[in-house]
């Protein structure tokens, strides 16, 4: 293959794969500047009603099972993929949408339903703690967007018209991040 159709192939494979790739894109600089400049979203909290003496042990092989009785008997329908637990904390995975956490304090169990809006949802997405196929989704993602990246570098390294530009940007591009991120 000549060089021109190895770069005219690769530009096509950068751009599909930028264009399937841009809604999780777009998403992620939203979300990310977002939460940079404060607007994080609300949780709605509602109590939920625990039966007196209710134990709950993050340790149990059955404690995905508890969870679920005691959603059950709050006749709530989440779903989850998964249960976060730390200390004296347990919540129900994905946060992206309607989940439940429980709280351990003095001994005794609370609950509570969250409700999380748009805002919220979306960043809890930009953080990984959406749904166990989303999150899949993400690595795949990642792993296209450095390909991307990669990509877009060598085709710019092959056009000799754009290599200066390219190693350019590159070269400022690097310099920037690393001071920004240890050096000032």
């Amino acid at each position: 293959m000549s060089k021109a159709k190895t770069r005219n192939f690769l530009v096509k494979c950068h751009l599909w794969a930028a264009g399937l790739l841009a809604p999780l894109f777009i998403l992620v600089a939203y979300t990310g500047a977002a939460y940079l400049l404060d607007f994080k979203g609300e949780v709605k909290e509602t109590a939920l009603a625990l039966p007196a003496g209710t134990t709950l042990d993050p340790e149990s092989p059955t404690i995905e099972n508890d969870v679920r009785r005691i959603l059950a008997a709050n006749k709530l329908d989440i779903q989850f993929d998964y249960l976060r637990m730390g200390g004296d904390s347990i919540t129900t995975r994905p946060t992206s949408r309607d989940f439940v956490s429980f709280q351990q304090e003095d001994g005794e169990w609370t609950a509570k339903l969250n409700q999380p809006d748009l805002q919220y949802a979306l960043i809890e997405l930009h953080k990984g703690h959406g749904p166990a196929l989303y999150r899949y989704y993400q690595i795949l993602a990642a792993v296209v967007l450095f390909l991307v990246v990669l990509g877009g570098l060598i085709v710019g390294w092959m056009a000799p018209g754009y290599r200066r530009a390219t190693s350019i940007g590159l070269g400022v591009g690097t310099v920037t991040f690393g001071l920004l991120a240890f050096v000032l």
